[in-house]
């Protein structure tokens, strides 16, 4: 891969960002991305995807070059193309985020289920300084910081430091910058402990009820609860290893 590095170790999928030096997302890049997530959410033994970014930033965003009326079709069919893996991928996608995420970097930092943030990190969507508005965001941002927020995100163009996004519900974790490997690492070792068919079951509980009014989500997450999760052998394995005090070992079945 000319534009990604990759990593995949005991179930843990790491894809770093590497075009230089400010990671901007290109057809080709995009392209591989895309490939390399086709080839993950085949992967029935995964546990967790993360994205990271090598250099000064994580992404400022989609290469302005390929926004022309030659290549804009293409572009935007190579970039939705990431999303809509991203939402077929079971297992929670971490971005773990550093230094500029604007434009097309943030929509995909935003796409992933939990974002770790270095402090000095910032995030925009400056796309209508340059006239144009950006598509995912547009449908991702109310779900996170509502529609009146998300407007003023976009039609603002301004840049938000990692603790202005915390406090607008969007990132999970902020963490020193000399601290955010290690934290990090700390979130995969938290995930990285579970069964992998038990955390697809846990994402899928979150997801499936969204926009489901109350008795019908409740149903919904019971049915999931009693009539597929208590009929794996693993969580009867996660009994049997508290009560006989050990550690469990996953079958992912």
């Amino acid at each position: 891969m000319a534009f990604l590095k990759f990593d995949l170790t005991e179930g843990v999928a790491r894809i770093t960002l590497d075009r230089p030096k400010h990671n901007w997302l290109n057809i080709d890049l995009m392209n591989e991305l895309n490939a390399l997530l086709d080839r993950l959410i085949l992967d029935d033994t995964l546990k967790c995807v993360v994205i990271l970014g090598e250099g000064r930033s994580w992404s400022a965003g989609v290469d302005v070059g390929d926004h022309t009326p030659e290549k804009v079709h293409e572009m935007i069919a190579t970039f939705n193309g990431i999303f809509e893996r991203l939402e077929r991928l079971e297992v929670p996608i971490i971005a773990a985020v550093h230094g500029r995420a604007l434009g097309g970097g943030m929509e995909l930092a935003i796409a992933a289920d939990i974002i770790v943030a270095a402090r000095g990190a910032v995030f925009g969507q400056p796309e209508v300084k340059l006239a144009f508005f950006p598509p995912y965001a547009a449908v991702r941002l109310p779900q996170l910081v509502g529609p009146a927020k998300a407007i003023e995100i976009c039609c603002t163009g301004a840049v938000y430091t990692a603790e202005a996004c915390q406090a607008m519900g969007m990132i999970s974790r902020v963490v020193d910058d000399d601290a955010f490997t290690a934290e990090v690492e700390k979130v995969i070792k938290e995930i990285r402990h579970a069964s992998p068919l038990i955390l697809r079951l846990n994402k899928r509980a979150v997801k499936a009820q969204l926009g489901q009014d109350f008795h019908t989500a409740l149903a919904g997450v019971s049915e999931l609860f009693l009539g597929t999760l208590m009929k794996t052998e693993d969580t009867l394995e996660g009994i049997a290893s508290f009560e006989e005090r050990r550690r469990p070992v996953w079958k992912n079945r």
